[in-house]
């Protein structure tokens, strides 16, 4: 984290997002590995900063990863409707997560095998933790997007948590079990 805020030094916009997250979360620096995970992303799209912090365990016996904690801090300049901010980001993040852990489409010989809700595994309640929501004011700032912004570094935000759990860096998606059991037989 102190690295990352040493470089952000020309921009207080994503500064003020990253100690947002940071703040929230009670970041402290961790040694790992430890069976259990903290990472950290963070960017801009759409005009809106975005940081994240994610907190997971991972089963080494199966190479199931269990998000526990999402925090997610998301500065988009004047907010006008605080519920439905937080509701699109809510959104994305799961969106995103299901990506990152879950969503493939699978082929063979040029056929689609994933051809249904059946084979093509999206999160559910039951995968999603609780997302914590920190809205960064900048009433100062006009409004900018909230529903896409949060959605992409939240791979990043998974992948170095599993690397800060297993000290295994997976950089293929989705991160299924049997890709984490694959590096963490190497």
């Amino acid at each position: 984290m102190d690295f990352r805020l040493r470089h952000l030094a020309n921009d207080p916009r994503l500064a003020n997002t990253v100690n947002a997250v940071a703040e929230h979360y009670g970041w402290r620096r961790q040694s790992g590995p430890s069976g259990s995970g903290i990472g950290f992303a963070r960017g801009i799209d759409a005009g809106s900063c975005v940081a994240q912090i994610v907190e997971v365990e991972v089963i080494r016996a199966t190479g199931l990863v269990r998000v526990k904690r999402i925090v997610v801090a998301h500065e988009s300049g004047l907010v006008i409707n605080p519920d439905g901010t937080r509701n699109q980001i809510e959104g994305a993040v799961t969106m995103g997560l299901g990506q990152a852990l879950w969503e493939a489409a699978r082929y063979e010989q040029g056929r689609i095998l994933t051809n249904s809700f059946a084979s093509y595994r999206i999160p559910t309640f039951r995968d999603t933790p609780s997302i914590e929501v920190v809205l960064v004011p900048n009433p100062t700032h006009p409004p900018q997007g909230a529903g896409e912004p949060s959605i992409f570094p939240i791979a990043a935000a998974v992948a170095n948590a599993i690397f800060d759990a297993t000290g295994k860096r997976l950089r293929e998606l989705p991160m299924s079990p049997d890709r984490v059991l694959a590096a963490l037989k190497t």
